[in-house]
């Protein structure tokens, strides 16, 4: 059983119990869509991310996104961990057919890719300092440019083979994906690793 601080924000109560047979951390169901209209529960995220901060681990797919969505507006992002599993195909065994998107959600993925997920996202690792965050010189918008993630006719495309490439959900937007990049690595490391990727890319093409 791993200790975590912060409280962790899941859709439904299968999610829960796969969480609580790993993490000793308070864990906050949504219900789905049902916190739209549950004031209560709202106001219960809103403390836990006052005192202490929360994580939010929702399914890979478009709902699940709305979910996280949704919570973002009501806390300050500097309150919130976003923890992301990969888009894996297949179905939970009480079900009796797949989800819309066919993917796997929380309660159906693997124990150890969940805790991999959770150490992608930094949780386990200290605290960065703002002093740390300045002389780290963060990954930016222009890197990804500078790298043709963004602003290119084919831009969509390497954000997609990145993302699969890290195990993360394609939904994931750019800021979100600039977030989770600066827990995990540094400027020069982001720079090193992709530009060696993208190298690789031209060499293929060239044979």
């Amino acid at each position: 059983m791993i200790h975590i601080d912060k409280a962790i924000v899941v859709e439904g109560k299968y999610d829960k119990i796969k969480l609580a047979s790993l993490f000793d951390a308070p864990i906050i169901v949504t219900g789905g869509f049902g916190i739209y209209k549950n004031t209560e529960l709202s106001n219960l995220i809103k403390f836990y991310a006052d005192n202490g901060g929360i994580i939010i681990l929702t399914d890979s797919d478009r709902a699940g996104f709305r979910i996280r969505n949704y919570i973002k507006g009501l806390v300050s992002n500097d309150k919130i961990t976003n923890v992301y599993i990969p888009e894996i195909i297949g179905k939970e065994k009480r079900k009796d057919k797949p989800s819309k998107e066919g993917t796997l959600g929380v309660e159906g993925v693997d124990k150890n890719i969940i805790i991999e997920a959770f150490k992608k996202a930094g949780v386990f690792s200290e605290a960065k300092t703002e002093s740390d965050v300045k002389r780290e010189d963060c990954i930016t918008n222009l890197d990804l440019y500078d790298l043709g993630f963004i602003g290119m006719k084919d831009s969509r495309e390497k954000r997609r083979k990145l993302l699969k490439s890290m195990d993360l959900p394609s939904h994931i937007s750019i800021k979100a994906l600039l977030e989770l990049l600066n827990k995990v690595m540094t400027r020069n490391e982001f720079v090193n690793s992709f530009e060696e990727y993208i190298n690789c890319e031209k060499d293929d093409k060239n044979e």
